[in-house]
């Protein structure tokens, strides 16, 4: 037993990883399909992105005349780079925001109900609209809520007083209608995840917290949010990754073509669909998807950074 323990002993300290993948190879065995699709659809295409550098035809292929950056000069001093990338941030600050805030008083009312019943109904019925497919979601939107003729908005506007709102010639409210409609769908969702992390707070807090005299919102704002910063953090990390790429599905399956509403809902992603659609020019739509990519990355290093300032525990790396 002690000559076995000495093995393992010298093994962990001159081989660590070796060691590791040794003590955990049935977990490691679990993950490689996600390990499998990872690589397949995140690093293997990175080679392809030469062709921002290039000005790409199928003709030459990856043999195409190298252009430097030509492609990015052609994108960054459009009119479009500026509305763009404005749209995309704009947008996905207010997905970060209002998600987030949604989610975590969502979770919290579903940890207080007692009704066994009637939490997992209202849990249901918050997790359902995750499962809308973009088409659903934008034919829900366009024809059947903000319709310029028979639509409820409009109905609820003549009801009040107002006059009906052309809505597919108003470029204003979209945003805001594309903000909520995501929140509508993704908040049930996450806010499983922080419910989650709310079951695993131990009990015996909330009972020494009660026993003390504290009200059920004390315990509320001194137990239950402090222990959902951590979650909080990662999950926000996560978001900022991704805050030059929009929801391109959702947003595309209500705006569409309707290049009215353009000046607030074109975000980078339905630019690029539009010039690959149009022109089949992957050279510059090569480079804004560069360029999405590098920012994202310097986010979520400069984000991780400042919640390091925090609190090291919070970081992700």
């Amino acid at each position: 037993m002690k000559n076995a323990a000495g093995v393992k002993s010298n093994l962990a300290q001159k081989h660590p990883f070796l060691f590791e993948m040794k003590r955990n190879w049935l977990y490691y065995t679990m993950i490689l399909p996600a390990m499998a699709v990872l690589f397949l659809f995140s690093y293997l295409p990175m080679p392809g992105l030469v062709i921002a550098f290039m000005d790409f035809n199928f003709v030459d292929k990856f043999h195409s005349p190298f252009v430097g950056l030509q492609n990015f000069k052609f994108y960054f001093t459009s009119n479009y780079a500026v509305r763009t990338t404005f749209n995309t941030l704009f947008i996905n600050l207010n997905y970060l925001v209002w998600t987030t805030l949604i989610a975590v008083l969502f979770s919290i009312i579903l940890n207080e109900l007692r009704g066994r019943v009637f939490k997992k109904v209202y849990q249901n019925a918050m997790f359902l609209p995750y499962f809308f497919s973009s088409v659903v979601i934008g034919k829900l939107v366009t024809d059947i809520i903000f319709s310029d003729s028979y639509g409820v908005a409009n109905q609820i506007l003549n009801v009040l007083g107002f006059d009906s709102v052309a809505f597919s010639h108003t470029a204003a409210p979209w945003p805001w209608i594309i903000i909520g409609t995501h929140v509508w769908q993704v908040a049930g969702y996450q806010s499983i995840v922080y419910l989650a992390s709310i079951t695993g707070v131990d009990e015996q807090l909330y009972e020494a917290a009660s026993l003390d005299g504290a009200t059920r919102w004390q315990r509320i704002w001194y137990i239950t949010l402090p222990m959902l910063l951590p979650t909080i953090f990662v999950m926000t990390l996560f978001s900022i990754g991704g805050m030059l790429r929009g929801d391109f599905a959702n947003i595309y399956a209500i705006i569409g073509d309707n290049g009215l509403l353009y000046s607030t809902t074109d975000v980078i992603d339905t630019y690029v669909f539009r010039a690959i659609k149009t022109a089949a020019d992957f050279g510059p739509t090569a480079a804004v998807g560069l360029y999405q990519s590098v920012v994202g990355f310097i986010l979520v290093c400069g984000s991780n950074a400042l919640v390091k300032l925090y609190d090291k525990d919070y970081a992700l790396f």
